[in-house]
């Protein structure tokens, strides 16, 4: 990346004198200690300025400025393995790792990734994305080592929100109880948030930590007071606190599974933290450090907006987020938040279910409307699905509102929970098919193939914001489990309605009647499909219903046509696709399929429309595809144009 880098773009030495000098951690180690504030000052101002240019995950990794400077200050990286959950805070790790110029181009195509990637920095040691993977990867990591007889040094960082899964603790208590024991030191960072406000149990453990303003305060006055440590009454309160602390802090949890607890401690305060940094990389065994920040630290909107502060466009840093002007199309994120509200108000037993995305599901205003129909499980998705299948079987009727990426996460309890016993359950999965700048950690490229495997599954794709209302009541009212699939970002400017209507179930709508060749386009990309087919004179169909499919007009239409071509926002591997060319073959009918879909390779992080022009899928590549198979269809549509 290096060979891009453009004079105009490289930093200012002027404002940033210390920063100037760091291109790598050995260079940041050359400092004396004392000048580690200042660089964390520096680079929390060049976070903000950069992140203002580019956009891009923003509150997290302000608030880790101090912790990140610590950690390669005092940690061999790369020979030292650092490992960050799901890496919305890592921009400050990638500025210290050799990005600091390039971190302009964050998220766009070929600049830097969002998160940690192994193939584009020997610091990034374990590729993320999703939440609590860390202690589990670094403990692979050290005992890795630990059977070389190596004695490098690993370090997992992780938020209080992705501490709320199993998988994190499942880590926990294995490295707690293995003998010998591994070394390993896990940071937990808590901020109290994970992308929206952390909630649960271990939150409310977490909080009485520092939350308790009898115990600081009794802990301050208590100094003032005494004064000398040494003296007796001194002694006393220390060891009282002691007491006390047993009862508010978590380190009897953390201690009990076998780990060596520190903290809490102000994971602001770079001395505090270097010494107790030195202190424990001095020391053997699993160890856990906790340490409390502030999400958007040094940036007073962001820490005011943690929430809206978390991911952002483009922004002035002088001015903060402004709202854009003018009337936007709605989302289908919008069009599932607007008919949740409605459908809650028509049916009493329906339950509204997320795991930690509130506001990125649309469940922002249902949460408020009906507080005692929401549940957000924390970052939970096994959690969420079986939840949903517990409620069904008293006769709820729960919705889970989910992203395609993270859905995967919960595989098995939709498949063993719920279609098993084809419980009504309804997925409400946002972020289907291309998602574009957040990489390949968050495409929602699957879906469609895994589940359409599914024994009593019913699978929808809406073409715009009114099917995509239809499919959500029709999912709503089929006594099974049933899921829609949408893409992120804006409709096709479609009005959606208001009405709680349904579609027949499994039944397809002719958009376009033609010849020679028949368009089976699903979910987002019937808009392109169907300006393709009318310009070549081409039969085009919105398939609407992924499982079960249209047999009936499938096998009408082989009847007209001498071939197909299926389009689809999901890999063709056992995509919508596949399910056509199955139906067919099953009923002896003989014909040539195309199939245009998302490449079998995962996609690398660029704008949507990018991605869906390099797979083919967007209206050229439909195009160039179809002439490529039949180059006379291009005078067909010459014939037509004349003709009309």
């Amino acid at each position: 990346m290096g060979s891009q880098r453009s004079p105009n773009l490289m930093i200012d030495s002027s404002r940033y004198p210390r920063l100037a000098r760091i291109q790598t951690p050995d260079d940041l180690r050359t400092f004396d200690e004392s000048e580690l504030g200042a660089v964390a000052a520096e680079l929390r101002a060049y976070l903000i300025e950069s992140v203002g240019k580019s956009g891009g995950h923003f509150a997290a990794g302000l608030g880790v400025i101090e912790l990140t400077v610590a950690l390669h200050y005092l940690y061999q990286t790369p020979v030292d393995q650092l490992v960050w959950d799901v890496g919305h805070q890592t921009y400050p790790h990638k500025i210290l790792t050799g990005r600091r110029d390039e971190i302009h181009t964050v998220k766009q195509k070929d600049g830097v990734a969002p998160f940690p990637k192994r193939e584009e920095s020997e610091f990034d040691t374990f590729g993320v994305g999703h939440s609590s993977t860390s202690i589990s990867a670094a403990l692979g990591m050290a005992i890795a080592r630990q059977m070389e007889g190596d004695e490098r040094k690993v370090v997992a960082v992780i938020g209080d929100g992705a501490m709320t899964a199993g998988m994190a603790f499942e880590a926990l208590m294995h490295a707690g109880g293995m003998e010998p024991e591994p070394n390993l030191l896990v940071i937990l960072n808590d901020n109290n948030m994970s992308i929206s406000e952390a909630v649960g149990g271990l939150t409310k453990v977490l909080g009485r930590a520092t939350g308790s303003r009898t115990l600081n305060a009794l802990r301050e006055g208590g100094k003032k007071i005494l004064g000398d440590k040494k003296n007796n009454p001194a002694r006393f309160v220390k060891r009282w606190e002691e007491h006390w602390k047993g009862m508010f802090v978590p380190s009897t949890m953390f201690e009990e599974m076998g780990f060596h607890y520190t903290g809490p401690i102000d994971g602001h305060d770079m001395p505090a933290l270097l010494s107790t940094l030195k202190t424990l990389r001095a020391s053997k065994g699993p160890k856990l450090l906790h340490v409390m920040t502030t999400k958007g630290k040094g940036y007073e909107p962001a820490e005011g907006d943690q929430i809206g502060y978390h991911a952002v466009g483009p922004f002035d840093p002088d001015k903060g987020l402004v709202a854009k002007g003018g009337v936007k199309k709605p989302t289908y994120t919008d069009v599932f938040s607007d008919w949740l509200c409605d459908a809650a108000a028509a049916e009493p037993r329906l339950c509204g279910i997320t795991p930690a995305m509130r506001e990125g599901s649309g469940l922002v205003r249902f949460s408020r409307e009906y507080p005692q129909r929401y549940f957000d499980v924390a970052i939970a998705e096994q959690h969420a699905v079986t939840l949903a299948a517990g409620m069904a079987t008293q006769g709820g009727k729960p919705v889970v509102a989910i992203y395609s990426t993270f859905l995967q996460r919960a595989y098995d309890q939709l498949v063993h929970d719920v279609a098993i016993q084809d419980l009504d359950v309804l997925f409400a999965i946002d972020r289907a098919g291309v998602v574009g700048p957040d990489g390949a950690t968050h495409a929602g490229n699957l879906d469609l193939s895994f589940l359409r495997c599914v024994p009593n599954m019913v699978v929808m794709a809406p073409a715009d914001e009114a099917e995509c209302r239809q499919m959500l009541s029709t999912g709503l009212q089929h006594p099974g489990p049933a899921a829609v699939r949408y893409p992120r970002g804006s409709g096709t400017g479609v009005a959606a309605g208001t009405d709680l209507s349904t579609l027949p179930l499994g039944k397809a709508q002719v958009r376009v009647e033609g010849r020679r060749v028949a368009l089976l386009a699903f979910g987002s990309t019937v808009p392109a499909a169907e300006a393709v087919g009318r310009a070549l004179g081409l039969t085009v169909v919105n398939m609407r219903f992924i499982k079960p499919l249209d047999r009936d007009l499938l096998l009408s239409l082989a009847e007209r046509h001498e071939a197909f071509v299926t389009v689809e926002d999901n890999v063709v591997a056992g995509g919508a696709g596949s399910g056509v060319a199955e139906l067919l073959s099953a009923s002896a009918v003989l014909r040539p399929v195309v199939h245009l879909g998302l490449p079998d390779a995962f996609q690398h992080h660029a704008s949507r429309e990018d991605l869906l022009a390099e797979a083919g899928i967007d209206a050229a590549g439909i195009r160039a595809a179809l002439l490529a198979r039949w180059p006379d269809l291009a005078g067909d549509a010459d014939t037509l144009s004349a003709a009309g």
